[in-house]
């Protein structure tokens, strides 16, 4: 018998054929430490055949960012390096893209752990232009969600987590939880959808949530969909269009996230 007949226990177990995922364009928030290395982890996306894009933006400030520098053969197809403030970006960007909403359905954005809560501060913005002669603020949420953990920022952003442990930056939020090593059993939109439920239950009236859900999409890299933040910016000006409303409103994976109720008054 040659070692060409010979078949490895491997070898007869069936392959796992996994379909390629399409966007439009893809937006990173940061080219430094993170930025980088979600835009290495889409290199090799790409070069798998895992995912595809007509266009890859990374939005920073510094024009000398790790990513403006990475070197050619790490440089995934359609890059580029938006030399931009954050706020300042999404401002441009997601205003646009209520006016191109069937251009801009298949964009998504890479958040960074460290970024502030900028979807909120851009449909605040929207709000206030909308209104300019009502009440648009931030105010603290009226109950404090179920959940293990929570901190209320000084911005009126108040962040909450499933994780009482420190988790690693580049867990996909796995079924099985690599902290507890057991079925991850909780997950934050249904949880915020449940406490918008009960405020509304108890008399404390808010219109929601809109969550913006970052979800593992390929080699590790969890994105939004842009289309679910225009989705919200047209409630919220359907909504307080007939007069006051709070709105709450969440950037969120599975475990983490932050939010903000924000209140359009007379």
């Amino acid at each position: 018998m040659s070692t060409a007949d010979v078949t490895s226990g491997a070898d007869l177990l069936p392959r796992v054929v996994r379909d390629t995922v399409h966007f439009g364009t893809i937006i990173v928030v940061g080219g430094g430490c993170y930025g980088s290395y979600y835009v290495r982890q889409l290199g090799r996306a790409a070069k798998a055949n895992a995912a595809k894009w007509t266009a890859l933006v990374v939005v920073d400030r510094d024009a000398h960012c790790r990513v403006a520098t990475l070197p050619a053969e790490e440089r995934p197809p359609g890059l580029r390096v938006e030399i931009a403030e954050w706020g300042e970006y999404f401002g441009r960007y997601l205003t646009d893209a209520t006016q191109h909403a069937a251009e801009t359905i298949d964009d998504a954005i890479v958040p960074s752990p460290l970024m502030p809560h900028l979807m909120a501060e851009w449909l605040l913005a929207r709000a206030r232009d909308r209104w300019p002669q009502r009440r648009v603020a931030v105010e603290p949420l009226a109950s404090a969600p179920t959940v293990p953990w929570q901190r209320a920022g000084t911005d009126g952003t108040h962040y909450v987590s499933f994780a009482e442990w420190m988790c690693p930056i580049n867990c996909i939020e796995p079924p099985r939880c690599p902290a507890t090593k057991d079925t991850r059993s909780w997950s934050l939109p249904p949880a915020l959808a449940q406490y918008a439920a009960d405020e509304r239950a108890a008399d404390r009236e808010v219109e929601g949530p809109y969550v913006f859900h970052c979800s593992h999409r390929t080699h590790g890299v969890g994105m939004i969909d842009v289309r679910d933040v225009i989705a919200a910016d047209a409630a919220i000006a359907e909504r307080a269009e007939r007069g006051e409303a709070a709105f709450l409103v969440g950037t969120a994976s599975h475990c983490h996230g932050a939010l903000q109720r924000i209140v359009v008054g007379p």
